[in-house]
């Protein structure tokens, strides 16, 4: 039986989630990609504010005991020319180190995310002897990853095994996405839900 290592970078499924119009069950990500052999580990990525709240520790503690191995790394703060603040965390470094370190104890690296960044990690596995799984959607998977895997998951065809049923999230306004008789302007988005970067407002969605 393979041994399986999942590495979730929490920021682009979430993205993807967005453009879909559907939210993801953890547990049930979990449980479908542990399916594939046997589970050695499963990480998850996120980026989390300096004065993280409530909601969000909760979010982060239920990965923890759903089994997960998360990793945090704290927003930093930049204004622009312009004067706007943005935040920005990367956990690429955090995602490759893992990647590699642990590459002696799994057979099968199951990456969720469609980051082009990771290509070349994806072929230093490959030359490992290790077998690379991709999922994510399309639309935002680089061809450069895709190309480097050996096999590609398109999230809209495993829906049904890792959706969270009747949680939905505000789509993109891609075609198809859009739950029914939800209509959106993003022009017209409120400047606090603007001001919050899609990678934090994963942590709204706790689990129970």
């Amino acid at each position: 039986m393979e041994r399986i290592g999942l590495f979730i970078d929490g920021a682009n499924v979430y993205a993807a989630a967005k453009r879909l119009g559907w939210n993801f069950d953890h547990r049930k990500i979990l449980d479908h990609f542990a399916g594939m052999g046997r589970l050695y580990n499963a990480y998850y990525y996120t980026a989390i504010p300096a004065s993280i709240d409530d909601k969000q520790k909760r979010f982060i503690d239920a990965l923890t005991y759903m089994g997960y191995t998360v990793r945090t790394k704290v927003l930093k703060e930049s204004t622009d020319d312009h004067g706007e603040m943005h935040r920005h965390a990367n956990l690429d470094i955090e995602i490759v180190t893992d990647l590699l370190l642990t590459s002696p104890l799994y057979d099968v690296a199951v990456l969720l995310t469609g980051d082009g960044d990771f290509e070349r990690p994806a072929e230093v596995l490959r030359a490992q002897g290790k077998r690379v799984v991709v999922a994510s959607i399309p639309e935002m998977t680089s061809y450069e990853l895709r190309n480097a895997a050996d096999e590609y998951i398109d999230f809209k065809d495993i829906r049904a095994a890792v959706e969270r049923p009747g949680y939905r999230l505000p789509s993109e306004g891609r075609e198809g996405s859009r739950p029914e008789g939800r209509t959106e302007n993003r022009t017209e988005k409120p400047e606090r839900e603007q001001a919050r970067p899609f990678y934090m407002t994963a942590a709204d969605t706790d689990e129970r």
